[in-house]
């Protein structure tokens, strides 16, 4: 791929601008891949098996063109608009991001979410055996084709919870720092919108987590009390989150929240 290959798949207007800045990256149930620049790039050069191997050289050398070229494109637009990147203080600028970083760490929302990814840790690694158990009931409950059990649908839903859970388990976190450096950066009284549209995203993922662990509350009964933790957890994040950005739920996330 080429420069010229890159501006013409920006210029797509099948592609919605920016709807990949507020997505949650879970690409296989995302109903807008077909309008996703991002997808089409990644596809277009991660498209087999081989290349989507991180432990493949194909994958880090594909990685690395991309790279270069997006370098290159944007140093040609910092000429144009007269940017010097040279006189840009690289060591003044890492130390204010990583004062940025550590600020943003501190505060209780990202502590909260570094609180739940630990949560989410310790409770599958106390339940493998439990899931194990799981498993062999719902396999036995199949093999004896027993009336008013459903295995196969229970398992498919077990399943999904998991799945979700684990895809949020830490990017709440991630993009809830994203969301409070961008109000550092910015200072309160400056445009939040990215802050917001982070946020937002965090929002989602701790939604969606807590209808997961709903589930799990349902078909582990016997693990009610810690999945009730959990869920508690999550319950006081998420307003914690509403707290520290009222206006993140009116963001407009590009394609997902327009009509």
């Amino acid at each position: 791929m080429d420069k010229e290959r890159l501006k013409k798949l920006a210029e797509n207007p099948q592609f919605i601008p920016g709807v990949y800045n507020y997505c949650d990256r879970w690409c296989e149930r995302c109903p807008f891949t077909g309008r996703c620049m991002t997808f089409a790039l990644s596809e277009e050069h991660f498209g087999d098996s081989e290349t989507r191997d991180i432990n493949n050289k194909a994958f880090w050398e594909k990685l690395s063109e991309i790279f270069r070229l997006t370098l290159e494109m944007v140093k040609e637009d910092a000429k144009r608009e007269g940017i010097d990147l040279n006189s840009i203080d690289i060591q003044a600028a890492s130390d204010e991001e990583e004062k940025t970083s550590d600020i943003a760490e501190s505060q209780e929302c990202c502590r909260a979410a570094k609180v739940y990814g630990e949560m989410v840790k310790n409770w599958f690694g106390s339940a493998e055996k439990l899931l194990e158990e799981k498993e062999s009931e719902l396999n036995l409950q199949a093999q004896l084709e027993l009336p008013n059990c459903e295995p196969a649908g229970e398992a498919a839903a077990i399943k999904d919870s998991i799945d979700v859970i684990y895809w949020y388990q830490h990017q709440i976190y991630v993009k809830l720092k994203r969301a409070v450096c961008g109000t550092i950066r910015n200072g309160i009284d400056e445009d939040s919108s990215d802050a917001n549209g982070s946020a937002k995203v965090a929002l989602i993922g701790i939604e969606r987590s807590i209808a997961a662990w709903g589930q799990m509350h349902k078909h582990f009964p016997e693990q009610q009390n810690s999945i009730l933790d959990i869920l508690l957890h999550l319950d006081r994040l998420r307003r914690t989150v509403e707290t520290a950005f009222p206006d993140a739920r009116a963001f407009v996330r590009p394609g997902f929240d327009e009509i």
